[in-house]
């Protein structure tokens, strides 16, 4: 029994180094396709976007959660569900505003920047901003705009990655005329 425990480990470590390297091999392809960091944290994040429209519907129907009362609900959905479903990590919520619209999740660990160091010359490339696409993305599907963004990073010398986001509005769905 524990033998097949250990292969379950060990398949769920090798397809995470997998997506590590995969995800380090299409941020160094863009940063030849793109002439500076400004172009690649766009593209990026545009990527991630796309991925969260699509990434929702699938962890709705996994998770099996429902519609979140707040946006302190929704925080903790993100940081205790979707983070440990799809990336193996629990971050913290933490530094609400007083307003309760804005928070930051704080990840200790970001397995997307397990063997990386940024080059010299890439001084202003947001390496993991794909998460901030597919987070905004996610959110606007269920009808959240936000403004999301990173603070702090590892890379970068921080002691911890840090993403800030923000409660714009509440979108309102547009059904057309006879679908109400």
């Amino acid at each position: 029994m524990s033998r097949q425990s250990n292969r379950t480990t060990d398949s769920k470590k090798m397809n995470s180094e997998l997506f590590t390297l995969t995800y380090g091999a299409l941020v160094t392809q863009l940063c030849k396709d793109y002439e500076n960091d400004e172009e690649v944290n766009k593209q990026l994040d545009k990527m991630g976007y796309n991925i969260g429209v699509r990434l929702i519907e699938d962890f709705l129907a996994r998770s099996n959660i429902g519609r979140c009362q707040d946006f302190r609900e929704t925080a903790d959905v993100i940081a205790k569900v979707a983070f440990k479903m799809y990336l193996g990590i629990t971050p913290s919520v933490t530094n609400w505003s007083p307003a309760g619209d804005e928070f930051s999740l704080i990840l200790e660990n970001n397995p997307l920047v397990d063997f990386v160091e940024l080059p010299d010359n890439h001084s202003t490339l947001i390496y993991s901003n794909l998460l901030c696409g597919v987070l905004r993305g996610a959110l606007e599907m269920v009808q959240m705009a936000v403004d999301v963004r990173f603070v702090q990073d590892t890379l970068r010398g921080d002691n911890v990655t840090e993403i800030r986001m923000k409660f714009i509005k509440r979108i309102e769905e547009n059904l057309p005329a006879g679908d109400e």
